[in-house]
């Protein structure tokens, strides 16, 4: 018995003395970062005017007037009244970037703002005049009339790591100098219709409210503006998105010294190469942008860029992603010359392009429908297509189409849908039906082949694969 006792006696001691050697784990501790910076984040209040019809009638149905008529009631107005104007309010968040009162917040913060307010830490509130906002980055610069006051220490996103600490500070639902923390998730994120922002994904608790405040890392440092979240209830859900600091700043620069932004621009249509596409044009892995269209008289047209072509770099910087090209296009200086490294015809070429400058206003294009012609069907892909007539060729702009009246079987699988026209193969235009009836004979089982299509009045390749049997 004294045995048994003696050696459960030295196991807990054992047991005390490996519990003691152990190192504490260490959680971060926030308070000397929200107190040094906390004093240059803002609040950012505004209010705007909206004008806006007069609903007809009330919006009430023929019942519920017959039954004002009944009861003598008085009838609402039977027809528009004319524009009337409603008070729109905003809140949001910022950051003093320089102590003579420049601040940073998002665009979409002030957009269509009457009256801009800033409210300081220390409470006190200045009207903001607008600097400069950028529409297509979601940043904007305000100027507040006051001197000596603190601001952020700018980092560097470049040095930011996935899974290291990171915290928000802002004005959720107008509670002033909220803070959250949490992680990088993820760098480098492309959302739609967002491609020219590398954003930071974040598990920061955001929302409404803290849309423009900082993002700090461990250091103090602002690495980015707080922009978005992912949500399907309108509030935080693990997923948020924030511009990196050394965007916003390329932006403000603009901003402050010409009060817009001027980008570059190359006039591609440009998608992302899958492993098909890859193997349709020989390319040893995918990667890179595969352009779908090129703009006429455009500065990648006349440097003698044509769809088909895989751009793989862009001034010496490699394009991984079909996401890279925009933001590295964007970054250069109108007017400069510009390497552009292109895969075609299973080997890289290098292209001197003149960079363009970007039009304020994006260009749309109404879908269009395509009858007539005469049909032609190939059972083995299962694609119906029909020779469109000089009208229809006229209204696209291009010599010669196949449009898709059907699409199963593999054409189906690869995402060729009805309505779609086919207007190229490969790197090389369409010319006439037999040419679509040649290449898709000549291909074995499993083999792929890249078919240029207009869809919806924008240009993209999709790749068709031999089916195995």
């Amino acid at each position: 018995m004294s045995i048994k006792v003696s050696l459960l006696t030295g196991v807990l001691a054992l047991a005390t003395t490996v519990a003691q050697a152990a190192p504490a784990v260490a959680l971060p501790d926030f308070t000397q970062l929200v107190e040094k910076e906390g004093r240059a984040v803002v609040n950012i209040s505004t209010t705007g005017t909206v004008r806006e019809e007069a609903a007809e009638m009330g919006g009430l149905d023929d019942d519920t007037l017959n039954l004002f008529r009944r009861f003598g009631f008085p009838i609402p107005p039977m027809g528009p009244q004319g524009p009337r104007e409603r008070q729109t309010q905003s809140l949001g968040s910022g950051f003093i970037i320089d102590g003579s009162g420049y601040v940073l917040t998002n665009a979409h913060v002030i957009a269509d703002a009457d009256e801009i307010k800033v409210k300081l830490n220390d409470k006190r509130e200045f009207k903001a005049t607008v600097v400069g906002s950028d529409a297509r980055t979601d940043v904007a610069l305000l100027k507040i009339e006051a001197t000596n006051l603190p601001k952020v220490d700018l980092g560097n996103t470049e040095q930011l790591k996935v899974g290291e600490w990171v915290v928000a500070i802002g004005s959720p639902f107008g509670l002033d100098n909220t803070v959250t923390a949490g992680i990088v998730s993820a760098k480098g994120r492309s959302l739609p219709d967002e491609a020219y922002v590398p954003f930071i994904q974040t598990d920061v608790a955001i929302n409404p409210g803290n849309s423009g405040g900082p993002l700090f890392n461990m250091k103090g440092e602002v690495v980015g503006i707080n922009s978005q979240i992912y949500s399907r209830s309108g509030g935080f859900m693990g997923l948020s998105f924030s511009i990196p600091i050394d965007v916003a700043l390329k932006v403000s620069d603009q901003l402050k010294a010409h009060g817009k932004v001027s980008r570059g621009k190359i006039g591609v249509v440009i998608q992302e190469v899958n492993e098909e596409l890859a193997k349709s044009f020989g390319l040893p892995k995918a990667g890179g942008a595969l352009v779908s269209s090129t703009e006429k008289d455009g500065p990648a047209d006349k440097a003698g860029i044509k769809p088909g072509d895989i751009i793989q770099k862009f001034n010496g910087q490699a394009v991984t992603t079909s996401g890279d090209l925009p933001r590295l296009v964007t970054d250069a200086r109108p007017g400069a010359a510009a390497k552009v490294t292109v895969w075609r015809d299973k080997a890289a070429r290098e292209l001197s392009v003149t960079v363009g400058e970007m039009d304020q206003a994006d260009r749309a294009s109404a879908g269009r429908e395509y009858r007539g012609g005469q049909k032609e069907d190939s059972n083995r892909f299962g694609l119906s297509v029909r020779e469109l007539n000089p009208r229809q060729l006229k209204e696209l702009g291009v010599k010669f189409g196949l449009g898709v009246v059907g699409a199963s079987g593999a054409a189906g699988r690869a995402g060729l849908m009805q309505g779609d026209v086919i207007v190229g193969i490969g790197g090389e235009e369409l010319t006439n039906s037999p040419q679509l009836k040649k290449s898709l004979d000549a291909l074995k089982p499993g083999q792929s082949l890249a078919l240029r299509v207009l869809r919806q009045g924008s240009s993209l390749f999709i790749s068709l694969k031999a089916p195995d049997k």
